[in-house]
């Protein structure tokens, strides 16, 4: 039978959280899921890392159709300029795939690490 975690909260109360049977810690707090955890937070800044490269690409590529409508830069070279664009849109977004992929590969492992140390999965049905 799962019993309270035994961990100390930061704002000094005890953790709610239920401890996994034959641990006295929940996932949170388990000294031996400290890694899993690490692996978990780094995420979060990875999942916005793009977010200021597309941004800056956009106002570029902006940038370029403007240069080109004001007649400032030829329309060949801005061409050009402009397939170079794509194909940094085009390598950003498998970037983005390439992470997902590896974000859930990450996802798995803690999964299966958790069922491996004796925490049962459940899928709830409606």
């Amino acid at each position: 039978m799962a019993r309270q975690c035994s961990a100390i909260t930061a704002g000094g109360s005890r953790c709610r959280r239920l401890a996994a049977d034959g641990n006295e810690y929940c996932s949170a707090h388990d000294p031996a899921k400290a890694e899993v955890r690490r692996r978990a937070a780094s995420k979060g800044g990875r999942a916005r890392s793009g977010t200021s490269e597309i941004r800056q690409l956009k106002d570029e590529i902006r940038e370029t159709l403007e240069r080109i409508a004001t007649g400032e830069l030829e329309r060949g070279v801005g061409a050009v300029v402009l397939q170079g664009y794509n194909t940094l849109a085009r390598y950003l977004e498998l970037e983005r795939k390439v992470r997902e992929v590896e974000e859930l590969e990450e996802r798995l492992e803690t999964l299966e690490a958790l069922q491996d140390n004796g925490l049962e999965l459940h899928r709830w049905e409606r």
